[in-house]
């Protein structure tokens, strides 16, 4: 009986385990692959983007110029 029970706790725990790092690794992927949304963007809260200069709204910085080379 002992022996079921461990069986069935590491088992748990392996879908458990396994469950939750595919869905971290999902959404590294879309973050990865996520396009900038604007040409200016702020360096401390890269959220922050804009398609004319301008300053960042949370904290007043100047926005920089995304590098569009790449």
């Amino acid at each position: 009986m002992r022996r079921y029970i461990l069986i069935v706790a590491v088992t748990a725990l392996t879908l458990g385990f396994s469950a939750c790092n595919s869905s971290a690794q999902k959404d590294a992927k879309t973050i990865e692959t996520a396009k900038p949304k604007g040409k200016y963007y702020c360096t401390m809260h890269p959220e922050i983007t804009s398609d004319k200069p301008g300053t960042c709204s949370k904290c007043g910085m100047d926005l920089a110029e995304r590098d569009t080379t790449k």
